[in-house]
């Protein structure tokens, strides 16, 4: 089986020196860079299966490449590593289109933790009739991670994909915010309760214009993805 292969930027040498000698340990393959612009070539002339970004590099900062990134492939994951531990910097990085952010100082065995859920995720095949989903005027295609209406097709990240698909699963049913939490993430901490509310209010931006679909917030509890279809 080929290695899964890891695209990872981050300045501090003997960080990244650390960091990749673990994860060249665990058997996958470590493409290192050093700042954003060398990071984004890597990503351009490469395949990778997983991105793991510092924000502060010199050249292009962790935000920007992550943005240049999605531009061109929403489906990679993305995780962030920084020493910013502000909110709004957490909150910005996950617009952007990252799926995970970790707070420097960070675990070796909780990146690799995440590194192996995202890739299992990606790696699981599912059936043809529930891959393919209906909601109103849109096609969800859970698989490829995208929804169409008509000619115009937008393309979800894996994160997005995945908080769909459970919503779908679950139509017209209450999902406490903890369940959501622990399906997505396997936690439920404040930090992760944030990033649901980023990821659902993008996805609410997405089918705001279909009369019979909503995703209700019920406060104190949680969420129901409310269709009449």
């Amino acid at each position: 089986m080929a290695k899964i292969k890891i695209l990872y930027a981050e300045d501090d040498e003997t960080l990244a020196f650390l960091t990749k000698d673990n994860l060249e340990q665990n058997n996958y393959d470590v493409t290192h860079c050093q700042d954003g612009e060398m990071t984004y070539e890597a990503f351009k002339n490469n395949e990778f299966d997983i991105c793991i970004l510092d924000i502060m590099m010199p050249k292009m900062d962790g935000f920007e490449l992550a943005e240049m990134i999605r531009k061109t492939n929403t489906q990679i994951p993305i995780i962030f590593l920084s020493a910013k531990t502000l909110k709004e910097d957490r909150i910005k990085g996950l617009r952007l289109g990252a799926d995970d952010y970790l707070v420097k100082p960070f675990s070796i065995e909780e990146l690799l933790l995440k590194i192996e859920v995202f890739i299992k995720r990606s790696a699981k095949s599912e059936p043809v009739d529930k891959s393919i989903y209906k909601l109103g005027k849109y096609q969800f295609d859970s698989k490829n991670y995208f929804v169409v209406s008509g000619e115009e097709k937008t393309t979800l990240t894996q994160r997005e994909a995945e908080l769909l698909k459970l919503f779908l699963d679950n139509k017209n049913v209450v999902l406490k915010r903890e369940e959501i939490l622990k399906s997505l993430w396997g936690d439920d901490d404040y930090f992760m309760g944030r990033s649901l509310d980023v990821f659902i209010s993008r996805l609410r931006k997405i089918i705001a214009n279909e009369e019979g679909i909503s995703i209700e917030n019920l406060h104190g509890i949680g969420f129901r993805f409310s269709t009449t279809g």
